[in-house]
């Protein structure tokens, strides 16, 4: 699991917050936010906004894909998908194009057919999340 810390749209006070209570990784963010009541609970504890959890919960749904690490994040962020629900509002075909034209933006390998689609469908699996 990914650390608490490659999340990108969390702020530095929160993040030692969330550390403090013994949340440093995006599975055990998602454990501890998987319910209304638990993202309120949370938000409560670390002086944040419900909002702002779901929208961490969100980046680390993402970060939490298969074959997916830091390039990818990368990857991703160049082309303007900062969580799974950015994956969701595209079609495959899209989710593709946006992918492949900021791997060429950063001049790097983009990520096989098979890879984009099975993210992609993970995406929608954990749609519901």
């Amino acid at each position: 699991m990914p650390p608490i810390y490659e999340l990108t749209r969390i702020e530095p006070a929160h993040i030692e917050k969330l550390d403090h209570q013994g949340i440093f990784t995006t599975g055990l963010l998602l454990e501890v936010s998987e319910t209304p009541t638990r993202r309120q609970t949370l938000a409560d504890q670390i002086a944040a906004d419900t909002t702002d959890v779901l929208m961490w919960r969100d980046e680390a749904l993402m970060l939490n894909l298969a074959s997916f690490g830091p390039d990818e994040h990368q990857l991703m962020i160049q082309a303007r998908i900062e969580g799974l629900r950015d994956i969701l509002d595209l079609d495959l075909e899209a989710f593709g194009v946006r992918v492949r034209s900021s791997a060429g933006e950063l001049g790097v390998e983009p990520p096989s057919d098979l890879t984009l689609e099975g993210w992609w469908d993970q995406a929608r699996t954990l749609e519901d999340e």
